[in-house]
């Protein structure tokens, strides 16, 4: 009898075990992901003028909680004292600024591009098809990332960063080294909401 309820405690045990575990990953993974946020916004196809280049498609945006370190400077009382020529002990409050290392939680966005840049004339003078993105970060300065497809098939690529208000794409015909011409003009790829 003990060994049969001993058998019997084991499997209810495993039953319970196979019913709790899964509800509990469950919950643990939406606890940590609440801190985070990401989207997904498909962009393009654009084409160069004369319609031999083109390009198209997706940015990967994420919002993550991250810890940041900076330097403080904290106002300190301290008291300073001096004998003077006779000998008698004076004292006076002064505040000084000390530097203190803080830490605090800040929300990053972290973004990801994606892209696949056809060439429609890969033979001749200005073979190659290029796309050129210009990203405006969230303090105003810009950076531009550029790619080729001198070949027949599509091919792909992609970049990322942080902290983006806006990235725009160029897609335009050339040679191996740069492009020539037939530009598109900026095009939207994806814009930070406010």
């Amino acid at each position: 009898m003990r060994f049969v309820s001993r058998i019997m405690l084991g499997v209810i045990a495993t039953a319970l075990v196979a019913l709790i575990a899964p509800a509990a990953a469950n919950a643990t993974a939406g606890s940590t992901a609440s801190g985070s946020r990401s989207a997904h916004v498909s962009w393009g196809s654009y084409e160069s003028t004369d319609h031999k280049a083109e390009a198209h498609g997706h940015v990967s945006a994420d919002k993550k909680r991250v810890k940041h370190r900076y330097v403080k400077w904290v106002p300190v009382k301290k008291r300073v004292c001096w004998e003077d020529r006779k000998g008698h002990k004076h004292c006076k409050w002064v505040v000084k600024k000390v530097k203190k290392h803080v830490w605090e939680w800040r929300y990053d966005h972290f973004y990801t591009v994606r892209s696949t840049l056809s060439n429609h004339k890969w033979w001749g003078r200005n073979k190659c098809a290029w796309e050129t993105f210009k990203v405006v970060r969230e303090d105003g300065s810009s950076y531009v990332e550029q790619f080729r497809n001198c070949d027949r098939h599509p091919r792909r690529f992609s970049f990322h960063g942080k902290n983006v208000a806006h990235i725009y794409v160029d897609v335009s015909r050339g040679d191996r080294h740069h492009p020539t011409g037939h530009h598109s003009g900026w095009q939207g790829v994806f814009h930070a909401a406010a």
